[in-house]
């Protein structure tokens, strides 16, 4: 992989990476909710889920969509009725102070954020792309791995900082009002990242 191959790979980890979508907004509901310290499992089977779902798509499940259609519509289905899910989650939960010292509250574990890497639109749209974009036939496994190492390195400072910027939040949402407010917010932009999903069946 050459050194410009290599520094648009960087660019393109990262931008994709920090922009909004499903995670980011996640994360970032969760930093005003939980706290950094409990939204630390979420973080880390955000970057790492995705990453195993990188090295996995670029060793060939990718390929099984292609060959089995129907594979990728119950896929894209499990997806939406998934963040409907969470949105609805979201957008009932109550005040911040009936969950800081609710030890049974919390955001999504390490292996339901990596679980839920496969169901998220965007992570799909940047694999794909990462992978046929970046990596080299000739060198294939070891542009491969540089992908996986790109988006290990950038991915979770982006997704962290989201839940750092919730976490600066959550004096100005103490009160209930506003944090419900907020909540709600959160689930009208994780229902907005289905658009692209739904647009693609009503074209």
């Amino acid at each position: 992989m050459t050194a410009d191959l290599l520094t648009a790979l960087v660019v393109f980890a990262f931008v994709t990476s920090i922009t909004p979508g499903p995670n980011n907004m996640l994360l970032l509901a969760s930093g005003v909710n939980y706290g950094f310290r409990r939204t630390i499992p979420h973080m880390l089977g955000v970057s790492l889920g995705f990453c195993l779902m990188i090295l996995l798509v670029g060793l060939g499940i990718g390929q099984a969509f292609q060959r089995f259609p129907v594979l990728y519509a119950v896929l894209k289905i499990t997806s939406v009725v998934y963040m409907l899910w969470l949105a609805w989650k979201i957008a009932m939960s109550g005040p911040i102070s009936s969950r800081v010292h609710d030890a049974t509250a919390r955001p999504m574990t390490f292996l339901q954020a990596c679980a839920f890497q496969w169901v998220n639109p965007k992570g799909w749209t940047m694999c794909l792309t990462a992978v046929s974009a970046f990596t080299v036939p000739a060198q294939y496994l070891v542009s491969l791995l540089a992908v996986v190492a790109a988006y290990f390195v950038v991915n979770l400072p982006s997704v962290s900082a989201w839940t750092v910027f919730g976490v600066s939040l959550r004096g100005l949402l103490a009160d209930p009002k506003r944090v419900q407010i907020f909540n709600l917010a959160m689930a009208i932009a994780l229902l907005a990242s289905l658009w692209p999903v739904v647009a693609e069946h009503l074209r």
